[in-house]
């Protein structure tokens, strides 16, 4: 379900977003609201992942494995929030810290794709198959293709446009310098954004098999702080108890 959610709302609500205001060439796209819940639903999924590996790899000694899932959740996190940044931090208020935030959000964000690859290709063919090991590494080849043809086409636009400042541009004209490197650019950004989401899918079958739940464990019969009740009994009654309520 969460993974449902997280797909959907990256379609249909931010991507159709994108396309309209890269075809109106208006100002950038206001919804940080979805993006943040995008955020909460992403360290989730990272989150039971991790918990899901942890416990079929909790009868193995092997350190480099629970050191490899460790690590992916940690860049999965990273990944979560720089999409916070990016959402919070518009280009045309705070060009700086959008693209850190880019940056947060891609670089850990591949590099979370590379790390639970490798988890699957060490645990097959023990827990799973090699067709959902293939199916994350084409996903990891699609990521890494677009961060060539980002890098490289971003690179194009700022060469053909110097002394322009490109990253606070907004309005873009058929014909002009650098649009075909721009509009290149920016379908290889959202292909990268996608390649995650399709990522993420990989796990609808594996979380399938999974069930987390919150158990409250109490530390005292008590809800008091002060010290003399620290040592007190639980009270049990019986039938032959007074119905009486407590002294006050």
């Amino acid at each position: 379900s969460l993974i449902y959610l997280e797909g959907y709302l990256y379609i249909v609500y931010i991507f159709p977003a994108y396309l309209k205001h890269q075809a109106a060439d208006t100002t950038p796209i206001q919804c940080a609201c979805i993006y943040c819940v995008c955020v909460f639903l992403g360290v989730c999924t990272v989150y039971v992942r991790y918990k899901q590996v942890q416990a079929l790899i909790s009868a193995f000694t092997e350190f480099s494995l629970q050191t490899l899932n460790y690590v992916g959740f940690l860049l999965g996190v990273f990944s979560s929030v720089g999409i916070c940044v990016v959402a919070n931090f518009q280009k045309t208020d705070m060009m700086s810290m959008h693209l850190f935030g880019a940056g947060m959000t891609f670089g850990p964000g591949a590099l979370y794709i590379l790390v639970q690859t490798g988890l699957s290709y060490r645990m097959q063919p023990r827990f799973h198959g090699t067709d959902i090991l293939w199916a994350r590494t084409a996903i990891g080849v699609w990521c890494l293709i677009s961060i060539i043809i980002l890098f490289v086409s971003s690179l194009m636009m700022y060469d053909e446009m110097p002394g322009v400042e490109v990253a606070t541009k907004l309005h873009w004209s058929p014909g002009e310098k650098g649009y075909l490197a721009h509009q290149v650019s920016a379908g290889a950004e959202w292909s990268l954004g996608l390649s995650f989401i399709c990522f993420f899918f990989t796990y609808i079958r594996d979380f399938q098999k999974i069930s987390l739940r919150v158990q409250p464990i109490l530390q005292c019969n008590h809800l008091y702080s002060y010290p003399l009740y620290e040592d007190r009994e639980p009270i049990h009654h019986g039938e032959h108890s007074p119905l009486l309520a407590g002294n006050i």
